[in-house]
């Protein structure tokens, strides 16, 4: 699957683009706060529904519009055409569409545009806190997985009501163990088939992320991602019954796959408190080219590759190396964002495969060859 053109009205400092794209390689320059990122973030949109970098929706709406618009046509493995569309009007709920249909739930489009993208906020994976790497691995197997898309947000909807109930007998001085286990229930029954394919997905994916780390940092050394769970220990049930005063005292939930983490090292110490900026730039690029290798095996196509400003902490060799990776036929369609056209230049005259280079100034797509 690759994206042909991209039209965007209002989105975010980009009035208006109609951009037509190369099938491989195809590179936005231009300075810092041109709009590169924006555009790869309209493409985002097309694949999970959400921006990757804004939380609200009418955040991306251009200063002093009442919308914004993105549209993609998709060219699938089978030769067809994909449309999606995402409208955002200031006052209204965001339309969602797939071939003019829209969608009654958003869920229902995560991975019909199977994505990757590779932004230096993503060194927050690390030094961020657990919920951000749980969104991670949610975000990786709910590409290919669409039941464990659904017991995730109706965990989550059960955590939510449960969470409710505890703040309600906290404010008002009263308990009713039966209101309250019928969100046990719910919570046992999507926490165990979670936790299961979490488990599973890293004994699959470690493999994978040990190669491409060695590819990108030139190193022997041995990562490794240490899944930590209280379901490892206990199981859910037995746990919300040790924890239940705690729960009432504190009125929040404190067992259960929301509080898993994700524990990175590098040779047996955490790449948080231990790695150096290269290392941590060179394990967060390998996890996502490993996600990138892992969904391609699972759904049988390539996903779509988006880099955004991720040289900078990289030396030349390992720019050059990453560049070439990509280029490679086993990568589909990929999209790079820099500063400096020449080194973009230089690097595609240094391989094989077709590109285009979009030139950007404050939001307008200058020109392309």
């Amino acid at each position: 699957m690759y994206l042909q053109e991209l039209k965007l009205t209002n989105f975010k400092n980009v009035e208006s683009a109609d951009i037509s794209f190369s099938d491989k390689i195809n590179c936005f320059v231009g300075l810092n706060g041109a709009g590169k990122t924006n555009v790869l973030d309209s493409i985002y949109y097309l694949a999970f529904c959400k921006s990757y970098f804004a939380n609200s929706d009418r955040q991306n709406i251009r200063h002093g519009s009442d919308f914004f618009a993105i549209h993609g046509d998709f060219q699938t493995d089978t030769h067809e055409l994909q449309s999606v569309s995402c409208v955002q009007k200031d006052d209204a709920k965001k339309s969602f569409k797939c071939n003019r249909k829209e969608y009654d739930r958003l869920a229902d489009h995560i991975g019909k545009v199977p994505l990757v993208m590779i932004s230096p906020y993503d060194r927050d994976l690390i030094n961020g806190g657990s919920e951000l790497r749980r969104k991670f691995i949610d975000g990786v197997i709910s590409q290919f997985d669409a039941t464990y898309l659904n017991d995730l947000l109706q965990y989550n909807k059960a955590l939510l009501q449960r969470n409710t109930q505890l703040r309600s007998f906290y404010s008002n001085r009263y308990f009713d163990m039966g209101l309250l286990s019928v969100w046990d229930e719910q919570l046992v029954r999507y926490a165990t088939p979670i936790f299961e394919k979490r488990k599973e997905f890293l004994e699959g994916f470690m493999p994978i992320f040990q190669r491409y780390y060695d590819i990108v940092s030139g190193t022997s050394e041995k990562v490794d991602i240490i899944y930590e769970s209280q379901l490892a220990a206990k199981p859910l049930r037995q746990l919300l019954d040790e924890n239940l005063e705690k729960d009432k005292f504190t009125s929040y939930t404190n067992a259960g796959i929301h509080k898993d983490d994700m524990i990175f090292n590098i040779d047996n110490h955490q790449v948080k408190k231990f790695g150096s900026q290269g290392q941590q730039k060179s394990f967060v690029v390998a996890v996502k080219l490993a996600q990138f290798d892992f969904n391609y095996r699972k759904v049988g196509y390539k996903p779509i590759l988006l880099l955004d400003d991720i040289f900078d902490k990289l030396d030349d060799n390992r720019v050059a190396q990453l560049v070439k990776l990509v280029a490679d036929d086993y990568f589909g369609q990929v999209f790079i964002t820099d500063t400096q056209r020449h080194r973009i230049q230089y690097l595609l005259d240094n391989i094989n495969g077709n590109h285009k280079i979009f030139e950007m100034e404050q939001g307008r797509v200058k020109n392309d060859g």
